[in-house]
């Protein structure tokens, strides 16, 4: 299928701004992250749903992220549910009232690896699989499914985005051989249920056991921290307008091929970001100057 195509499909999901919708009827998309040591992660994922054009965006955090949170912008809603002193349970019904909101759940930017906080997230994409949301899992997200693939395994409403080690690391976690690095993310995604995975590098491979998307836009050339968290953010926003086009009752694009359109999309903004930004910035780019850029991007 032609990228062209592919672009088509995923302008085709993007959710309209009408005058009769009112606030969260555009998306509202929650990103679980955020601990002592990462708060810029879940900061750059939030800002960047909602640069693309979600309404809400709700930052799920650790008590501890949460103060820095809050002073990073005013547009964030900010929620330390992701409490490892807390009775599991007492999380598990407080993510249950957040996530009912939810058009779609990122999972994993700043998380970071305590076992405590980890588990908290294996409960989140529990009570995600059971709510039925789209959900994606990046960064420290993958580090839980690298050492628990059943946490994901057979959702096909999820969809992994990961760089070139955690590729790796999943990879070897479920015994894929990489000998065809062109079809090693479809040996992946089948080897995982069907999931759809976003393999990030110099080209974005997308794929489910069945279908394959390149996105080759060229982004930047500064690798700066942060923008995996800008493609979380965008992926979240597209999801939670894919939901809505099944909530429209649209049908044209399958639902089964969704969360891989919205992954082509997620990845088309977020690299013609880069490339924007670098174009205006140079060497001195850093991940807070893109976020002024998605709007452009998406324009283009």
């Amino acid at each position: 299928m032609a990228q062209r195509s592919w672009l088509q499909q995923a302008k085709a999901i993007i959710s309209p701004l009408l005058p009769e919708f009112h606030k969260g009827q555009a998306g509202r998309v929650g990103i679980l992250g955020g601990s002592r040591e990462y708060t810029g992660a879940p900061f750059y994922a939030s800002a960047s749903s909602m640069r693309l054009g979600c309404d809400m965006s709700f930052t799920i955090c650790s008590p501890e992220a949460a103060l820095p949170l809050k002073t990073y912008s005013p547009d964030l809603i900010v929620q330390p549910l992701l409490d490892p002193e807390e009775d599991v349970e007492v999380v598990r019904k407080a993510f249950r009232g957040t996530f009912e909101r939810l058009h779609s759940l990122v999972v994993g930017p700043g998380l970071g690896r305590d076992p405590k906080l980890q588990n908290l997230a294996r409960v989140a994409i529990e009570e995600a699989r059971a709510a039925d949301l789209y959900l994606v899992v990046d960064a420290d997200g993958l580090w839980l499914v690298q050492n628990d693939p059943k946490t994901v395994q057979g959702y096909k409403r999820a969809v992994l985005t990961p760089n070139v080690v955690e590729f790796g690391r999943l990879c070897d976690a479920m015994n894929i051989d990489r000998k065809d690095p062109k079809k090693t993310a479809q040996l992946l995604s089948e080897a995982l249920g069907g999931v759809t995975i976003l393999e990030k590098g110099s080209v974005d491979r997308i794929a489910t056991p069945d279908e394959v998307a390149i996105s080759d836009i060229q982004g930047g050339l500064k690798r700066c921290g942060g923008q995996g968290d800008l493609l979380s953010g965008t992926l979240g926003t597209f999801l939670a307008w894919a939901q809505r086009y099944k909530e429209r009752g649209l049908t044209e694009i399958p639902e089964e091929r969704l969360p891989l359109v919205a992954a082509f999309g997620a990845s088309s903004v977020t690299r013609m970001t880069s490339h924007i930004g670098f174009e205006r910035m140079g060497r001195s780019m850093l991940t807070h100057d893109l976020l002024a850029d998605i709007g452009t991007a998406y324009d283009r």
